[in-house]
């Protein structure tokens, strides 16, 4: 038997998740035909979500842009302010929005504060351990 189609699936779902370019589109308004369509997709009655990954990616594009890490870190804020969207999970991405307004990378951020379970994240990036060491991050970063 064949999937059921799409369009049968579509009024049925709970949460919709969103690829960058849409986070991308609000945020930098670059295009305005895409921002009016992402503004009303959040704008809507419907619930959002994100998985990590797309929030990273996001502040790469964001980088890309030359956007400053305090306006990066303001727009994702402004983001999880929305009150239908919720990337999940929702309390590592706040933590990786901390620890890079404390300077780290976002990616190593996103790497600590998903490894909040572990005892350690081990690593080769002296860099990374060093700066994790100064923003008094948990867990500890170590060098392997």
């Amino acid at each position: 038997m064949p999937p059921p189609s799409p369009s049968l699936i579509a009024p049925y779902l709970k949460v919709i998740a969103l690829d960058t370019n849409i986070l991308a589109r609000l945020l930098l308004r670059d295009d305005e035909e895409q921002y009016q369509r992402a503004k009303a997709l959040l704008g809507d009655d419907r619930e959002y979500t994100a998985p990590p990954t797309v929030i990273l990616e996001l502040v790469w594009v964001l980088g890309t842009y030359g956007i400053n890490r305090t306006a990066i870190a303001n727009g994702l804020k402004a983001l999880l302010g929305l009150t239908n969207f919720k990337p999940t999970p929702i309390p590592a991405i706040l933590s990786a929005i901390a620890l890079y307004e404390r300077g780290l990378d976002f990616g190593d951020a996103l790497h600590l504060s998903l490894s909040q379970e572990s005892d350690a994240l081990m690593t080769f990036d002296g860099g990374f351990a060093s700066r994790a060491r100064e923003t008094g991050a948990a867990p500890t970063v170590e060098l392997a």
